[in-house]
């Protein structure tokens, strides 16, 4: 048996569903009619985002919710240029993201910036010359 190269949802453990629901809608995604008020969910482009209360996603995967602080998980949003890079962190911080790490020229030869969403949770806003982005906006990696 083996798995498919995908990833169906992504989760976040968030303090206020309303708030962070709010934010997301500011950078001009719907939550679809699956969401009710105990989580949101927002269909993207291959994948689904999962808002959720972090002491309940914590209770449903058994283990301790731990305070605030770096998770180990980062969410990325490629773009197609540099210039890209930086309309979407100056949108993202415009809609309440605060700004972790500014744009610049990184060590593996893009282009990113850090935001964080109201609860902490990372993306990283990056442009990859290494991994195209196809029509639709996904990623395209090198098999």
């Amino acid at each position: 048996m083996s798995l498919e190269r995908r990833i169906s949802l992504v989760t976040l453990g968030v303090s206020d569903v309303a708030r962070s629901t709010e934010f997301y809608a500011r950078l001009g995604w719907s939550k679809s009619s699956a969401s009710n008020d105990n989580v949101t969910f927002i269909q993207l482009k291959g994948v689904a985002l999962g808002l959720f209360s972090r002491a309940s996603l914590a209770e449903d995967a058994h283990v301790e919710d731990t305070p605030p602080g770096f998770s180990g998980v980062t969410l990325a949003y490629n773009v197609s240029s540099e210039i890209g890079v930086d309309a979407v962190v100056k949108f993202a911080v415009s809609c309440g993201a605060k700004l972790v790490k500014a744009p610049e020229k990184v060590f593996w030869g893009g282009y990113s910036g850090y935001v964080a969403d109201p609860d902490g949770h990372l993306w990283e806003i990056a442009f990859n010359p290494f991994f195209p982005l196809d029509e639709h906006g996904h990623v395209v990696l090198p098999d």
